[in-house]
């Protein structure tokens, strides 16, 4: 999470809701924050909008999804969030959210976590870690671009823990409820990409809308072609 909170202004409206019932007291409201105020690096920005769009791209009408968003999984407590770079929500609300909270929406079922060199080390990992569980995330991805030796790392949620998933098992990079595959893709401009892939192979892989554009202009050139070329083979009628 890059956050520093920023309270939102609270409407007389809100505050003068009328009561169904007479209480012993008035009510404390609980104000979450939705706003975050902490740079990031520009190929980290353009790593997180890029995964971001392809999920909202291939999961849109499915589910909700998020990135560097805020995170609330506590009622009563506003500083218990998170950020993650991009989650997932299958079957979540279709509006457009200030703020996610898990008791109005249900816990996001996958994150993901994009790692910079200012993210610090095992001590910052086990907090988070500490975070995505008690939150319920169900798959927590973590991603760090600069690293050679461990790129890709998973957790999964069994028994009410995280637990950090062997990569070396057989069909360890696949996404239950995404029903796809974790891949890395070389790409000319960001260097190592987060993706996922409808095959284990990296095959099918979901496109960027950039990507998806140019094999739509594509498809529609060869379907112009192969009229064309069907036309001259008729010849004159």
């Amino acid at each position: 999470m890059h956050a520093v909170c920023y309270s939102r202004t609270v409407t007389a409206s809100r505050l003068q809701k009328p009561l169904r019932h007479q209480y012993v007291r008035q009510p404390v409201p609980v104000f979450f924050p939705f706003e975050e105020k902490v740079p990031e690096s520009a190929l980290h920005l353009r790593l997180r909008t890029a995964l971001f769009l392809i999920l909202e791209r291939r999961l849109r009408g499915r589910a909700y999804v998020g990135s560097d968003q805020f995170v609330y999984w506590d009622s009563t407590d506003p500083k218990l969030c998170l950020a993650p770079d991009a989650f997932v929500r299958l079957g979540g609300p279709d509006e457009l959210l200030p703020s996610y909270q898990t008791w109005k929406h249900g816990a996001p079922e996958v994150a993901v976590e994009i790692i910079s060199a200012s993210d610090g080390g095992p001590r910052e990992l086990e907090r988070r870690l500490d975070r995505y569980r008690r939150c319920g995330v169900e798959e927590l991805v973590y991603f760090d671009p600069e690293s050679r030796e461990r790129p890709l790392r998973l957790w999964d949620w069994v028994e009410s823990d995280l637990v950090e998933r062997e990569l070396t098992a057989p069909n360890a990079l696949y996404c239950d409820k995404l029903e796809a595959y974790w891949c890395l893709h070389q790409d000319a401009r960001l260097g190592v990409m987060l993706r996922l892939a409808d095959g284990a192979d990296g095959s099918g892989m979901w496109p960027t809308p950039e990507e998806a554009e140019i094999e739509q202009r594509e498809a529609a050139a060869r379907r112009i072609a192969e009229l064309e070329a069907e036309l001259r083979r008729r010849g004159p009628e």
